[in-house]
């Protein structure tokens, strides 16, 4: 078996913790299929300040998906974004654009592929009905959802465990907000294995079937949130169709040509 310095090309993940990853088992079965000269690996680091000692000790480290916790405090380390990481304050893909001849690092380029993967899955989902939208949480991939819905044309609430200016609280939501609401995006780790005991303190007791309830959690596949919405008749979706959507951008990020 290899090591992972023999591979042309290693990709990774980097967060913490990093329970089970579908990123690896999804890239290094299409490495294996498409006969690719790469390896996929989970690098679970609890500081992100260890991230330029494995760039050090692997100079065949072509690219890194990012996930929690690190989706925003990784943008100091890096020396671009593109635009929709720049406007959200989040990465989940960094590029490493290397020398040619070299091999040198040049520059790490920090992309978000959560607003496209969120956005290509809406067309299934937006009726005349949905011209609202809960998202629940404020991270990362809330601002990427956010954001997607707003360039639909959604209007957009905010709801957290903390009050700010923009943002509810789960305690002030009324019967008459969620019928105004239609769409209820969990975009908190809140359910996510092993801690699948967990959802949103959400007033489920007030969906409808006009509702959909979209977690973006693919394991488990059914979330709590899900469960509880699907009791009062709302329509449900995990994150399993994004998540692959973001794969294929990722990929395609950085193999593009420079």
């Amino acid at each position: 078996m290899k090591s992972p310095l023999q591979y042309q090309h290693i990709y990774g993940l980097i967060g913490y913790p990093l329970v089970h990853s579908f990123s690896r088992d999804f890239f290094n079965q299409k490495f294996l299929a498409e006969d690719i000269d790469a390896l996929y690996v989970n690098f679970e680091i609890e500081d992100l300040g260890l991230l330029m000692e494995i760039i050090a000790e692997y100079p065949n480290l072509n690219g890194l998906n990012v996930t929690a916790p690190y989706k925003e405090a990784i943008i100091p380390y890096l020396d671009s974004l593109d635009e929709d990481a720049r406007q959200i304050g989040a990465v989940n893909v960094i590029r490493f654009l290397r020398d040619e001849k070299s091999g040198e690092l040049r520059e790490l380029r920090g992309y978000n592929s959560d607003v496209s993967g969120f956005d290509r899955t809406l067309d299934a989902i937006l009726t005349p009905q949905r011209t609202g939208a809960m998202v629940l949480g404020t991270g990362g991939a809330a601002s990427a959802v956010r954001a997607a819905l707003e360039r639909r044309g959604i209007e957009v609430q905010l709801v957290s465990r903390r009050k700010s200016e923009h943002t509810l609280i789960y305690e002030e939501i009324t019967r008459a907000m969620v019928a105004r609401y239609k769409i209820v995006v969990n975009a908190t780790p809140l359910g996510k294995y092993p801690d699948d005991d967990q959802c949103p303190d959400f007033p489920y007791r007030f969906l409808t079937k006009e509702h959909i309830c979209y977690d973006l959690i693919y394991n488990p596949e059914e979330t709590l949130f899900m469960k509880r919405a699907a009791r009062y008749g709302a329509q449900t979706k995990n994150g399993i169709e994004m998540l692959l959507l973001q794969a294929f951008d990722s990929y395609d990020i950085w193999t593009r040509d420079q």
